[in-house]
């Protein structure tokens, strides 16, 4: 078998014989580290001062909010997934999450997802349909940009945060869906939506979609983002994306929306059929966490704000969110002040392309970390400019 043509069998061949190698991916590796861009997962030590995680509240450092985690859990048979949401991976744990969430929030119903990434991915690919045009704020998540690769001239990039260029852009389209995504606090440099986005969306009788990553938990009088902070009541065409792993201290995503729009994504969004359900052990943590701050909302608002007026007393500058973005030149001077600050004991974040368009130290005054701590920083970070 496999003589007849006068060829060897794969068992016969020459080991010895040239193959063509794999040209493999130095040379890109290469000019990322030129750029100044190279990036490479580090293990920080401990003793560094947090100002760069986004954990806004500092409950991903409470022990005893763990341990009610891990009391939820033993209630349970199970405390995995096991299965993608659609065929058994839906945990009673799941379904509680998304109901007080809703509840909480004002929309008819929730939806677990596995990452904020992949709630991203589900809405865009999932509700912008054949016929529909997508309008997304030039500054919104890598996740929903990479996303809109699917959808070619069907998408409209508006100017970050203006509602006029939307405004424009929306008046000059007709038929199908209109879907706008926005943020409620933009990643990087922390501010806010503006509010009359919400009103030129409602004009347009469009569909909103809020990724609330960075503004639920963090704004608001109890802290559900900026729905609450604008005193807007969620209505049928609004959709609200949030994570679990920022203020709520754990892992995750949710969806929040109408009954028919969430049932819409059950059957239709990708990343959620085709995905193993998300974690429940980060679902419960989440869970209690989410039950912590109901009760006490008041007083993280209080020390929220407490933060937010150090910046203001050190810097002069106003926070609208608990994102401090601080210009720097080059993305190698982000590097060297980065280690500069990590050898006097802080953690920041330096931000660099594709992220920004100008390279950042990015610091979160966050309640892990000490109001003392923050003003050293601050004042080392004032010295710096």
């Amino acid at each position: 078998m496999g003589k007849g043509n006068g060829m060897r069998p794969f068992w016969e061949e020459d080991p010895t014989a040239k193959t063509a190698a794999f040209p493999g991916y130095a040379k890109e590796l290469e000019a990322l580290r030129r750029a100044g861009r190279f990036r490479k997962r580090r293990l920080y030590p401990e003793s560094l001062i947090d100002f760069a995680s986004n954990d806004y509240l500092g409950l991903a450092q409470k022990r005893e909010q763990l341990h009610q985690a891990v009391s939820l859990l033993d209630k349970y048979e199970s405390h995995g997934p096991k299965a993608s949401m659609l065929v058994n991976g839906t945990h009673p744990i799941h379904r509680q999450m998304e109901e007080e969430l809703a509840a909480a929030n004002g929309f008819e119903a929730g939806l677990m997802v596995g990452s904020g990434f992949l709630a991203n991915l589900s809405l865009i690919e999932a509700l912008v349909r054949k016929k529909d045009r997508l309008f997304i704020d030039e500054e919104y998540h890598a996740s929903g940009m990479m996303a809109t690769g699917l959808f070619g001239e069907r998408v409209e990039i508006f100017r970050h945060n203006d509602p006029e260029d939307l405004r424009r852009r929306l008046r000059r389209v007709s038929g199908g869906r209109k879907i706008v995504a926005v943020e409620g606090v933009y990643s990087m440099g922390g501010d806010l939506l503006e509010r009359e986005i919400f009103r030129v969306a409602e004009e347009a009788g469009s569909l909103l979609i809020v990724d609330e990553a960075h503004s639920a938990g963090v704004l608001g009088e109890t802290l559900l983002g900026i729905f609450e902070y604008y005193g807007i009541q969620p209505g049928l065409a609004h959709v609200k994306m949030g994570t679990l792993g920022k203020a709520y201290g754990s892992y995750g995503a949710y969806i929040l929306a109408s009954k028919e729009i969430v049932s819409y994504l059950e059957n239709r969004a990708k990343p959620i059929i085709y995905s193993t359900a998300p974690s429940v052990v980060d679902t419960a943590l989440a869970l209690v966490n989410f039950r912590l701050l109901r009760k006490r909302a008041a007083r993280f608002h209080r020390r929220l704000e407490a933060r937010r007026k150090i910046v203001t007393e050190e810097l002069g500058l106003e926070m609208g969110s608990q994102i401090l973005p601080v210009p720097v030149k080059s993305n190698r001077q982000a590097l060297e002040l980065q280690r500069d600050l990590m050898g006097e004991g802080f953690l920041v974040g330096a931000i660099r392309q594709p992220t920004v368009e100008q390279p950042i130290l990015r610091i979160i005054p966050r309640l892990g970390s000490s109001k003392k701590a923050l003003r050293r920083l601050l004042r080392r970070i004032k010295e710096l400019e």
